[in-house]
């Protein structure tokens, strides 16, 4: 008996195929969970709420998500990911010797990404979930808005800027420089300093924004937002 090899094709879906289909349904149980985020947040997550609305058995999603730690993960590192390349994008269309530019569309990018979508802003920013700790590899997305901002006080000091060092306390002052040198940064401990402290108080700010912390406080919100970014300049630069 002869068989024809595109009726066997078509009975054993190809590795392309399956790839697919797994990608879509994957694509759409992050959709459902981005929706859980908004609707009940990030401690309530539930990966069996995610099969129901996808009409799957629980069993099923399991294969793509093994737990809601592994579910939360994905949703954490692809936020990380998503802000980074925002803010990435924002910096690099900057002209390179303009160092306080670049910092500035750094803070705004990251504002925006921040305000378009508060729910996953909340997920890196907000409340710890109760019994979740984030595993190691999503430190380095974690970090890739810092790295921006500190790349350009880093830049300024290599082309001969006069950058303001912040006091460190006793036994800090080694530590930054280890910091540094690590990061490969040649800026002087103190306004290494500096840069951090300008890179938590960014997050802090928008945190209070996206809160509900300013209300009755600030109207103007934009505003508010570059005078905070003028003082954060007048820290580092002087």
């Amino acid at each position: 008996m002869t068989t024809n090899a595109g009726d066997g094709d078509r009975a054993r879906p190809t590795g392309g195929v399956r790839e697919r289909a797994r990608t879509e349904i994957v694509e759409r149980a992050l959709a459902s969970a981005h929706r859980q985020l908004a609707e009940v947040g990030a401690a309530a997550l539930s990966v069996r709420a995610v099969a129901r609305d996808l009409g799957m058995a629980s069993s099923a999603i399991y294969r793509y998500f093994p737990s809601r730690d592994a579910l939360l993960t994905r949703l954490i590192t692809d936020a990380y990911v998503d802000l980074a390349e925002a803010a990435r994008q924002a910096e690099q269309a900057v002209d390179r010797a303009d160092h306080q530019e670049r910092f500035r569309a750094t803070a705004r990018a990251t504002r925006r990404w921040a305000i378009a979508d508060p729910h996953r802003y909340a997920l890196l920013y907000g409340s710890p979930v109760p019994g979740y700790a984030a595993p190691v590899d999503t430190v380095e997305p974690a970090i890739a808005v810092g790295l921006l901002l500190l790349g350009a006080v880093d830049d300024a000091a290599a082309s001969g800027a006069s950058l303001r060092a912040m006091p460190v306390r006793a036994g800090l002052a080694d530590e930054f420089a280890q910091l540094a040198q690590g990061l490969g940064a040649s800026v002087a401990p103190g306004v290494l300093a500096a840069g951090i402290t300008a890179w938590t108080s960014l997050y802090g700010h928008l945190s209070f924004e996206l809160f509900g912390h300013l209300t009755n406080v600030v109207t103007d919100r934009d505003a508010w937002f570059e005078t905070f970014l003028d003082e954060q300049i007048a820290r580092i630069w002087g």
